[in-house]
């Protein structure tokens, strides 16, 4: 009876410590080979800006959030605020006019926090914002980008189908020609941010079936924004479908710059290279908070860290993130002096969802039972890591991508 008293006691006591430690955000970014020399002054007080708003206004919140799966709309002002909404878009148009380097910096802080606040802030920066910035009419830049900067205005993205994801070549989403206006129907799935969007990017095809871009409305007559329920992943995150039946779209609407599938892609690369810095923040959370634990649980006499297989659990965990690190700094680089390609990008953001998943699966493990609890982060990162390495191009499609580029053979067909 005594021994079960105390039993009861331990566990009751150390649930209790756990649970005050975990009140605060104790979060300490790993650096291991010191990749914050590679980067200039500007970048780490952006990272830092970020980091302390993600610890002040998201990590108080996220847990409770992700319970009731419901997106938390009172940090969108203060997404526009620290730059997360288009922060490569110039100042003339409402942006920081920030590098790319910046932009990923931003995305790790925020997915750090969770994938979905990061998902939120990456549709609006590279699949809303980006292609009207490059793809759109001066007219469309002026009255769409300012307020999207400052989340006054929301936007989504519409080019998966029902029938067709990881081929959207074959859509049905078909606009017509009627003159004064073209009139727009089909129907989209599994778009971020739509159930809450004011304005959407819809990609569709025309009367000679060449893919076009376009900005619906939110209000206009016919098209609507049904919310998907149920999600085991991406719970703090708002997704649902667009519905179009018979919208009229005006042709001031219309992406007059560039049109064809390359189109949507090119606003994909931009979203994958963020997903490629983001999913390094889940694997740091995830490391950062095993390893603490390590240190402070014991087990047998002595701390958990002493032994030889969760040393050996987390030298993994912070040998794959820094080599991840590396070849993202790498890419962004690259994406600064306008030289890196579709299939880097693919190789990274491949490479880097695998790392974060196989870290928050191990990193769980460390924790033992008390890694499926919300008092600790690992297994929401662990569910939203799942979609993650699904959407923007599916684990399989980004090996072939690489495939294709080395062998020059289309393994898609």
């Amino acid at each position: 009876m005594v021994y079960h008293i105390m039993v009861s006691f331990k566990k009751n006591y150390f649930c209790r410590k756990i649970n005050n430690i975990m009140s605060q955000d104790l979060y300490q970014a790993p650096d291991y080979f010191l990749l914050d020399e590679l980067l200039t002054d500007e970048h780490k007080l952006i990272r830092q800006a970020a980091r302390e708003w993600v610890k002040r206004d998201v990590s108080p919140i996220i847990e409770d959030a992700c319970q009731k799966a419901e997106f938390p709309k009172q940090i969108i002002k203060g997404l526009g605020g620290i730059g997360a909404f288009g922060p490569y878009i110039p100042e003339e148009y409402g942006g920081p006019a920030l590098d790319q380097i910046s932009y990923g910096l931003i995305m790790q802080e925020l997915e750090r926090g969770d994938s979905g606040i990061r998902s939120t802030a990456s549709v609006q920066s590279s699949l809303v914002m980006y292609p009207i910035w490059k793809y759109g009419s001066e007219e469309q830049k002026q009255k769409f980008l300012p307020k999207l900067a400052t989340g006054e205005l929301m936007g989504c993205f519409g080019l998966t189908e029902p029938d067709y994801g990881s081929n959207p070549g074959g859509m049905v989403t078909n606009i017509k020609d009627i003159g004064e206006y073209y009139l727009l129907n089909g129907a989209k799935m599994w778009i971020s941010n739509s159930p809450f969007a004011d304005i959407a990017i819809v990609w569709a095809k025309n009367d000679e079936g060449r893919i076009k871009g376009l900005i619906v409305e939110r209000g206009m007559e016919g098209f609507s924004t049904p919310e998907t329920h149920n999600k085991w992943s991406l719970r703090a995150s708002s997704t649902g479908e667009l519905v179009f039946d018979n919208v009229k779209i005006p042709k001031t609407n219309i992406l007059p710059n560039k049109d064809g599938l390359g189109a949507p892609l090119g606003c994909l690369d931009s979203a994958r290279y963020g997903i490629a810095w983001g999913v390094i923040g889940t694997a740091m959370d995830c490391y950062d908070t095993a390893l603490r634990y390590a240190k402070e649980r014991v087990q047998f006499g002595k701390p958990i860290a002493s032994f030889q297989l969760q040393q050996k659990k987390l030298a993994e965990m912070i040998t794959e993130i820094t080599k991840a690190q590396f070849l993202t700094w790498r890419l962004g680089v690259l994406r600064n002096e306008g030289r890196a390609s579709t299939a880097q990008i693919s190789m990274c953001k491949r490479n880097n969802v695998e790392m974060a998943l196989t870290i928050a699966r191990e990193a769980r493990q460390v924790l033992g039972a008390m890694g499926i609890t919300g008092e600790y982060s690992i297994m929401r990162h662990m569910m939203n890591l799942e979609s993650v390495i699904t959407y923007e191009g599916t684990h399989d499609i980004h090996l072939l991508i690489t495939g294709f580029d080395i062998t020059g053979e289309n393994a898609f067909k």
